[in-house]
């Protein structure tokens, strides 16, 4: 089932956001939820540039893909803005979603990619006890506020050959996070620039790994 809504946000902006939930949901079931960040290239108030990419396209396509039995959520960032302005705005988002949808709140899990993964590093930073794992892609962050989220499983994905986001911004998190013993996997994909998340969304178990992680209480 697929879901298009619009959520008013102050100084008269709107922003789009897309819900899937699987083919066979039962109202009331609790699921896990993935939230997705987009990057700077879907930004707008158009659905099917959200759905240009990623997890808004291959889930309204196929709301149970790779046989996945989650509920997505999908805002879009409104044009010329980037997602730092709206992290409070998404959180909140996220929690009517949980509400709404009685989603697992111990199954939170949150990825975006490029400039979705510079918002997936701060949003978790901001709001660390909502979510169960993140696996932000060519992106990056604060190092020196990475003590808010090394209780969290974390994977990221970052191509060598990426000229749009240098790799050392997805290390210089990483490496904070190992020091502090975090639970943190870096994957370096060799010789693959910007659009590292064709191979991590499609050919590798990072969905379905979301999928199963659970919050630490």
């Amino acid at each position: 089932m697929l879901l298009r809504e619009i959520l008013p946000l102050p100084n008269g902006i709107m922003m789009n956001y897309q819900i899937t939930l699987p083919s066979d949901y039962q109202e009331g079931e609790q699921l896990p939820l993935i939230v997705f960040l987009h990057g700077a290239g879907e930004r707008g108030d158009n659905f099917d540039r959200l759905c240009n990419t990623a997890v808004p396209k291959l889930f309204a396509k196929d709301p149970d893909y790779k046989g996945l039995r989650v509920i997505t959520l999908c805002p879009q960032c409104p044009l010329e803005h980037s997602w730092m302005p709206f992290i409070l705005l998404v959180t909140d988002l996220i929690r009517a979603t949980i509400k709404r949808f009685h989603v697992d709140e111990d199954r939170v899990s949150l990825t975006g990619l490029s400039m979705g993964g510079f918002g997936s590093w701060e949003l978790s930073c901001h709001a660390p006890q909502l979510f169960s794992a993140i696996a932000p892609l060519c992106g990056g962050g604060l190092s020196w506020r990475c003590e808010r989220i090394k209780h969290l499983p974390i994977r990221v994905y970052h191509g060598d050959a990426d000229e749009a986001v240098p790799l050392e911004y997805s290390l210089l998190m990483t490496n904070r996070l190992k020091e502090l013993g975090a639970n943190v996997e870096m994957n370096i994909l060799p010789g693959v620039p910007h659009n590292c998340w064709n191979y991590a969304y499609e050919q590798t178990d990072l969905l379905p790994w979301l999928a199963a992680q659970k919050r630490h209480k």
